[in-house]
C-alpha cells in the first residue's frame, strides 16, 4: 500500500446538517447550497461529474457545467454525437455530483434525462461567447483524430465563413436536463460520521426526507 496516499485524510469540522434545518423542497436547498458554493471562492462551483451507462452496460462519467435548474430538473449543454450522447440515448439515466470542497459538501443527483427543447437550446447558444459558438461546429465531439493542428484549422475556416454574421446552433449541438427521482446532500463531519439527508419522490411525487447512515 502507497502509504503517502494511505496516510491523507482530513477532518471534517465546519457545518452540520439538519433536518430541521433545511427547506421543504430540495430544489430550493440546492439554491441555497449553490449560493454559498458561488462566493466561497470555488474556482467552478457549477462543475458536476456526469454519470451515465454506457451501450456495453459500463458506467461512464466526466466533467460537465451546470448551465440552470428549476423545479423541473438540472441543464448542462453538450453535443448529441458526443459519447454521453450515445449513452444516454441507450439508458435514459444519469448521475449528477457536486463536490465543493472548501464548504465539506457533496451533492447527489439521480434520474431520469432527456433533451430540452430546441427553443431552450438556442437561447443558450446565442448567449455564449463566439469562439464558444465556433467550437461547437468545429469538434466532433468523442471522435479520434490524428492531432489538434486539425482542430486550428477548422477554427479559421469556420471563423472566415461566419465572419459578420449570427452563428446559429448546429443540430448536433443542445441541452439536457436531469429531471431528478433522488437528490442527496452531504455535509462532512467529524470522525466520518457525515451527515446525510436524502430527498426522494414518493409514488404521490411528493419529496420525502430522509435522514442516512454515513
Amino acid at each position: 500500500m502507497n502509504r503517502i496516499v494511505a496516510d491523507l485524510r482530513k477532518d471534517y469540522t465546519l457545518n452540520a446538517l439538519d433536518s430541521q434545518d433545511v427547506l421543504a423542497s430540495p430544489f430550493a436547498q440546492f439554491g441555497v447550497w449553490f449560493e454559498e458554493a458561488l462566493v466561497s471562492g470555488i474556482l467552478e462551483p457549477n462543475a458536476m461529474i456526469l454519470s451515465t451507462i454506457t451501450t456495453h452496460q459500463r458506467p461512464n462519467a466526466r466533467v460537465v457545467l451546470l448551465k440552470g435548474f428549476d423545479e423541473t430538473g438540472f441543464v448542462f449543454y453538450t453535443n448529441y454525437e458526443s459519447q454521453k450522447a450515445a449513452d444516454i440515448a441507450a439508458h435514459s439515466v444519469a448521475a449528477l455530483t457536486f463536490w465543493w470542497d472548501k464548504l465539506e459538501r457533496q451533492v447527489r443527483i439521480e434520474g431520469m434525462i432527456k433533451k430540452v427543447s430546441e427553443a431552450e437550446s438556442n437561447a443558450y447558444f446565442a448567449v455564449r461567447p463566439r469562439g464558444s459558438q465556433i467550437g461547437a461546429w468545429v469538434s466532433a465531439q468523442s471522435s479520434v483524430i490524428a492531432n489538434r493542428d486539425l482542430l486550428y484549422q477548422k477554427q479559421a475556416e469556420l471563423e472566415a465563413q461566419f465572419e459578420g454574421q449570427t452563428i446559429e446552433r448546429p443540430p448536433h449541438w443542445g441541452g439536457y436536463r436531469v429531471e431528478p427521482d433522488s437528490i442527496e446532500f452531504w455535509q462532512g463531519q467529524s470522525s466520518r460520521l457525515h451527515d446525510r439527508l436524502r430527498y426522494r419522490l414518493d409514488a404521490q411525487n411528493n419529496w420525502l426526507i430522509e435522514r442516512l447512515s454515513p
